[in-house]
């Protein structure tokens, strides 16, 4: 990899863990605590919200979980040179082909330096030759079947393009779940992995199944009517692949251990890492089949069925698995702690009176697409949802197509129109629907105006405010901007705030503590965005803005009303970013709600 002064987030994260897989191969006992340090370092730049080059420029590097002292050394180095002597004192002698190759599944550090080395490859395609071509076979310690495999993981790597929105899996986990619970001998099934913490992307499916029975299951699953070929069927597990390239795999374990294997293929890389850590301080090893304690030759492996009893063996509550990232829910749910404040109640759909952002046909001549259904539709399906209130949010109409009298004009139309419906309201049999909100979405300006005059304003109850344009500013203009357009009274909710579109476009960057503390001080509300495609704001970002103590309100951006079922999604971020029922304004009862916006 050819390091530079402007390297992104991707990009260090990718040279981490190339720094990582050279110490694993110098000496993986040896460098076990660094290899796990940049692994850990890695993950977490990935993940980051800020770029870290913008975060090195306010000497803020050691903020981002996971990097040390040492570790911000040597990217201080490398954003002010464009070089590092350290990563490149590790990394020296190794082929620079090898890391290209570690993307392959099932090929590691080793193997990677062996195919790299013996070959003398120089990419990723010259090896799919070589495998077509029969030569890895004839590597030491290689052979037909290893050759076979490393073609095929191959193929299905250059498959795939992208992770998979969390909608979409979770779609296709739900429909193989039902499908294995027609077979007799199966007594739950459940989503494994990134699925099960509810993350905004999901590579492949991983399912677990309860029952005495593992030969039936796995016949069964590899019958799955959908599926397109299997990948392997052994004793205790099988893979198979399903329309669209997906991966699912699918392992059995008897329901005494069940919570163990649930608890084992759960959380995060790093919350097990940190959870064996601590199971080991307590003299205890933990696995898929349970704890067993480390200094007695005589224990059995102790099993659990649920994860509550795993957790609770432990002396922790039992950790919500969307909050397993290793992010301090082991030490939140540590009972035995003086400082115990336990873990977060974490907010539930159940818990949602409202949606706060629904795009409907009223026709506002916008230069966004306008929604399919007709508000008294919308409202029809809030009734089933139960909701007590809800926002219609189209965009605001098209500046550059009309006057500022033609604007206000539309606006006061659609005032009208939601004047009529609340009066009908009563009339609408059998609804929850109490009161409908006339509220609009802002596109800010680029220099932090509202395209929308005061006298258009005031027909709003409020509006949202977002960022449609221009999202390369920088940091501190980007911030400014924000910072100008939110000032406006009537401006309640910045919207998908990051701007973010999950597999297409990152988000833009913004100084989040100067947003946040606007927000808490002027009563002003962040929006997550329950879009599958958006999912903004992002999961870490909830998690700090619910530690300033910033309100977040929810809303599903529907454009169609059955784009309201999408709510549970932007319900899971919640979950992620540990935000409770109250850090939610549209948890709040209509009455409340109306307070709020006073």
């Amino acid at each position: 990899m050819k390091l530079h002064k402007d390297m992104n987030n991707l990009e260090i994260a990718e040279l981490l863990r190339s720094v990582a897989a050279a110490y694993q191969l110098k000496d993986a006992n040896k460098y076990k605590f660094q290899i796990i340090a940049y692994e850990r370092a890695a993950d977490a730049i990935e993940h980051a919200t800020s770029e870290l080059k913008d975060l090195w420029d306010d000497g803020k590097l050691e903020d981002v979980s996971g990097i040390g002292k040492s570790l911000s050394e040597h990217l201080d180095e490398l954003f002010r040179t464009g070089k590092s002597k350290h990563f490149e004192e590790v990394m020296k002698g190794l082929p620079p082909t090898m890391f290209e190759l570690m993307k392959v599944p099932g090929i590691g550090a080793k193997t990677a330096y062996k195919l790299s080395s013996e070959l003398g490859i120089r990419s990723l395609d010259e090896l799919e030759k070589m495998a077509k071509k029969g030569k890895i076979s004839k590597i030491e310690g290689f052979g037909e079947q290893s050759q076979s495999d490393i073609l095929k993981a191959i193929q299905e790597t250059k498959g795939k393009t992208r992770r998979h929105l969390l909608p979409y899996a979770t779609a296709i986990a739900n429909e193989i779940i039902n499908w294995m619970q027609e077979e007799r001998s199966v007594k739950r099934a459940d989503p494994l992995g990134s699925l099960r913490r509810q993350a905004a992307t999901v590579g492949d499916i991983d399912i677990a199944v309860a029952s005495d029975e593992p030969q039936e299951v796995l016949e069964h699953f590899t019958k799955y009517p959908k599926a397109q070929r299997v990948l392997e069927k052994g004793d205790h597990t099988a893979s198979i692949i399903v329309p669209g390239d997906v991966q699912v795999d699918l392992m059995v374990q008897p329901s005494n251990s069940y919570g163990s294997l649930l608890q084992h293929f759960t959380g995060s890389k790093h919350h097990n890492i940190a959870l064996r850590e601590y199971a080991l301080k307590k003299g205890l090893s933990l696995s898929e089949y349970g704890i067993r304690k480390i200094h007695d030759s005589r224990s059995k492996i102790q099993e659990f069925n649920t994860e509550e009893k795993f957790y609770n063996h432990l002396g922790l509550e039992w950790i919500p698995p969307e909050l397993r990232e290793d992010s301090g829910e082991i030490e939140a749910a540590l009972k035995s702690s003086k400082a115990f404040q336990g873990l977060p109640h974490l907010v539930e759909l159940k818990d949602i009176k409202a949606d706060l952002q629904i795009h409907s046909d009223f026709d506002i001549e916008t230069s966004h697409d306008i929604g399919e259904s007709s508000m008294e539709d919308v409202i029809r399906k809030a009734g089933e949802l139960g909701y007590e209130y809800l926002a219609f949010t189209e965009h605001n109409p098209s500046k550059s197509k009309h006057s500022e009298e033609q604007i206000v004009e539309i606006l006061k139309r659609k005032r009208e129109k939601i004047e009529q419906i609340n009066y009908s309201l009563k009339d609408m049999n059998n609804l929850s629907v109490q009161t409908v909100f006339n509220s609009l979405e802002i596109d800010m300006l680029p220099e932090g105006g509202l395209p929308v005059s005061e006298a258009g304003l005031e027909t709003l109850d409020f509006a949202l405010l977002t960022i449609h344009s221009s999202f390369n500013l920088s940091r501190d203009a980007m911030t400014k901007r924000v910072l100008s357009a939110l000032y406006h009274p009537k401006v309640k909710i910045f919207a998908h705030p990051t701007a973010r579109k999950l597999n297409e476009r990152e988000g833009v960057e913004l100084d989040w503590p100067k947003i946040f503390d606007f927000c808490k001080s002027n009563n002003k509300w962040i929006e997550i965005n329950a879009e599958p495609g958006r999912l903004d704001l992002p999961d870490t970002l909830v998690k700090e803005a619910v530690k300033e103590g910033v309100k977040l309100t929810l809303g599903t951006d529907a454009h169609h009303k059955d784009g309201m079922n999408n709510m549970i999604f932007g319900v899971s971020v919640a979950r992620r970013g540990w935000a409770e029922k109250d850090d939610i304004i549209n948890s709040l009862t209509l009455e409340e709600f109306k307070k709020m916006l006073e």
